[in-house]
């Protein structure tokens, strides 16, 4: 009796942890620990990290992070004032460990994927090597879901999905090469559970967990890793920028400095824990998120009766705060 009471309460302790954790942290419970006790960030010195959606949002952030560490940067984005904006503040952040001709400023729209190879022979041709890919350009999307035309689902997985794959596909035969690399992608808590108001965004953004997946999994004992990072709601201009359900047209929301949003800051300091840990899927997300979450993935019929009592309007404003 002694010992089953010790595993007693040995579950009951952990169920007290993860119960604090729900409550308190704003990722899951792998992320938690390596952001609190093996965050690993000095991995990233003299390493070649190529950022796409780099001039604003998380991909500027990330970048102006990764600079702190004498991070080598290759910034793309279709913006290339923005780029050069971006460009001078991690050199100011680096504090000396970085140089001009340590960070490439290299404009480019993703959707172009007929360019993709010319772009990333630059980046050979000027660094010699290339350590690490993180594909985070891309955009959301809100509308109902008999509304959405055609054209807005393939302008989305053209710039969420094929983009991402075909400039992946060319980087991965290069890691293969070499013997290593990183591939990462920005997803989203919408390609783990879908979002009400947002079917092609949450469809792109499956589809990445897919390919990337598909990916991971032949890539076993290998040294080429993959990292999905997964953001809830993030201070950034996504929902002004966001497709509706028609083609060329913008939702045109911004947020409010109230709204229960995680900064853009925080975001890529986690992002660049989990790429600097080659942790393979990191959720991060204001509370009540990472709860949702988990409850989605492990007790499925329970979240979606919780879904039923709060109705979809009550997830809609949880998650744009309107």
């Amino acid at each position: 009796m002694g010992f089953l009471n010790f595993i007693g309460l040995i579950v009951v302790l952990k169920f007290l942890v993860y119960f604090v954790l729900f409550f308190t942290s704003d990722t899951d419970l792998e992320l938690w620990f390596y952001d609190k006790f093996k965050r690993n960030l000095d991995s990233f010195k003299g390493k070649v990290v190529w950022i796409t959606g780099a001039s604003s949002g998380i991909g500027e952030h990330i970048a102006l992070n990764l600079s702190k560490y004498g991070t080598k940067l290759v910034l793309s984005a279709r913006n290339k004032d923005k780029l050069y904006q971006v460009k001078n503040r991690c050199i100011d952040l680096s504090e000396g460990k970085l140089t001009a001709n340590d960070i490439l400023v290299l404009p480019m729209d993703v959707t172009h994927i007929s360019k993709h190879n010319s772009l990333f022979d630059t980046v050979i041709n000027h660094f010699g090597k290339l350590d690490i890919l993180i594909n985070n350009a891309g955009r959301s999307q809100r509308a109902i879901w008999e509304d959405i035309e055609l054209g807005v689902d393939q302008e989305l997985f053209d710039l969420n999905v094929f983009s991402v794959i075909n400039l992946s596909r060319i980087v991965v035969r290069y890691f293969n090469q070499v013997g290593h690399g990183q591939l990462v992608a920005t997803s989203s808590i919408a390609g783990i559970i879908p979002a009400p108001f947002s079917a092609s965004y949450d469809a792109t953004k499956h589809a990445l967990h897919g390919y990337l997946g598909a990916l991971r999994l032949e890539k076993l004992h290998t040294n080429i890793h993959i990292t999905l990072l997964c953001p809830g709601p993030v201070f950034t201009n996504f929902l002004k920028e966001s497709f509706t359900g028609r083609p060329g047209e913008k939702y045109g929301l911004t947020h409010s400095p109230t709204d229960n949003r995680m900064s853009a800051e925080r975001c890529a300091h986690l992002s660049c824990v989990a790429i600097a840990n080659k942790l393979k899927e990191s959720w991060m997300a204001k509370f009540p998120f990472i709860l949702i979450l988990y409850f989605s993935i492990y007790c499925p019929v329970i979240a979606y009766k919780f879904y039923e009592l709060i109705g979809y309007k009550t997830i809609n404003k949880l998650r744009d705060n309107q």
